[in-house]
């Protein structure tokens, strides 16, 4: 596949950032029409908001404030802009999450990385995503008819199944999650199948380098995106294979776990989402999951900000001494001290006793005052442990447990 899905991928990044001063107050002002985000969003003028700087004064949403208010008042919490009988599907997640979903256009936006993955008109694709409650099935079928692709709604399981159907089909594209597609392969190998696939497509997992390796060796070109049910696609790879390239449909902040404030270019921090869905205007939508903001563009050409993928949750919150201990406290404890660049709440045993360290970074004399801030703000008696600037791994975790539980 050659090219690129449309001309917003390789626009100057200057043009960029003014159809995004132009889109964001429209969807600020459309998400002000769904009731919950109207609550959230009342003293906030939709033209005040026109930069992800300005975006940054909104506060979080988490998971778990969507899943309390879908409680409150189902299906979707009040969070879209249209009453559930005008979407065409509603999906269940565990939790559980409600999610809609429509027909209209690539409404979870698959179709950008399905191209970049080389995926288009004379293709099949083998859809082993779920098809049954969850979004994902449908997610990247609506990808597939994006870039005029055939779909085989396989689901998942059913192995000898797949094989079959993949060789009386011709299927040239699998979709799935990263480790199915070996399934399907080991058992088309013992069935003395020969398939025709040379393109995976995959999400919802880990796409390990010696699974890549693994499907290359068979001559099949692997490629993998972030999604979620909530959010559609965030980012994906490109045959640059550097790093993630977000979507043009959201915005993407890496935030201090716990917080949203926004961490310094290239720090781990949590991905926080906004999505310029007008029927869904999630804002500020927090993954739970670890990035980095990756410096310069693309070699591929894509100008969009690029992400480095998944690297592990930011729910660090951690039980020390009978007590939890969580990332927004660590985030206090570090507002009341602006010199402190970095901090680490770390939890160890010894012997039978839980013992506390909090390594902090600072060009501080002292330990006291910290110490002090420490029980106020942690409700924990612990070890201050001034280290110099830069000196902490950039792994955004605000909490280490290093106890054994084996």
């Amino acid at each position: 596949m050659t090219g690129y899905y449309d001309d917003l991928e390789t626009r100057d990044p200057g043009t960029r950032e003014a159809a995004l001063a132009e889109a964001l107050p429209l969807v600020i002002a459309r998400a002000k029409t769904a009731p919950a985000l109207a609550r959230l969003l009342r003293d906030i003028e939709p033209e005040d908001i026109a930069d992800p700087a300005a975006l940054a004064r909104l506060p979080v949403i988490r998971k778990a404030e969507l899943s309390e208010a879908q409680k409150k008042s189902p299906p979707f919490g009040g969070y879209t802009t249209r009453p559930a009988n005008e979407f065409d599907q509603i999906f269940q997640s565990p939790g559980p999450i409600y999610e809609p979903g429509r027909h209209s256009g690539d409404w979870w936006r698959l179709g950008r990385f399905l191209h970049a993955s080389g995926v288009g008109p004379g293709d099949i694709v083998q859809n082993c995503f779920g098809y049954h409650l969850t979004p994902a099935g449908m997610m990247f079928e609506s990808g597939a008819r994006a870039v005029d692709a055939a779909v085989l709604p396989a689901g998942t399981g059913q192995t000898d199944l797949q094989v079959s159907a993949a060789v009386d089909i011709g299927t040239t594209c699998y979709a799935g999650t990263p480790d199915f597609l070996k399934v399907i392969l080991e058992r088309a190998d013992e069935m003395g199948k020969r398939l025709s696939i040379t393109r995976a497509v995959v999400g919802g997992g880990a796409l390990f380098p010696s699974l890549r390796q693994g499907y290359a060796d068979r001559g099949i070109v692997t490629r993998q995106c972030y999604a979620t049910a909530d959010l559609g696609n965030i980012a994906y790879e490109s045959d640059a294979l550097d790093g993630m390239i977000v979507d043009e449909g959201v915005i993407v902040e890496i935030v201090r776990p716990g917080t949203g404030d926004p961490v310094p270019a290239g720090e781990v921090g949590e991905v926080v989402v906004t999505t310029l869905n007008p029927d869904y205007p999630l804002l500020r939508f927090a993954t739970g999951d670890l990035s980095a903001v990756m410096p310069g563009l693309s070699p591929c050409g894509r100008t969009n900000m690029r992400i480095r993928g998944w690297l592990g949750r930011a729910d660090q919150t951690t039980k020390i001494k009978g007590m939890f201990v969580r990332p927004e406290q660590v985030a206090a404890f570090m507002a009341r001290h602006p010199e402190i660049v970095r901090a680490r709440v770390i939890a160890e045993r010894d012997g039978e006793r839980d013992v506390m360290t909090v390594q902090v970074e600072s060009l501080a004399d002292s330990s006291e005052a910290y110490a002090a801030s420490v029980v106020d703000m942690l409700k924990l008696r612990g070890r201050v442990e001034i280290v110099p600037p830069g000196s902490l791994p950039n792994d955004g975790k605000v909490i280490e447990d290093r106890r054994s539980y084996k």
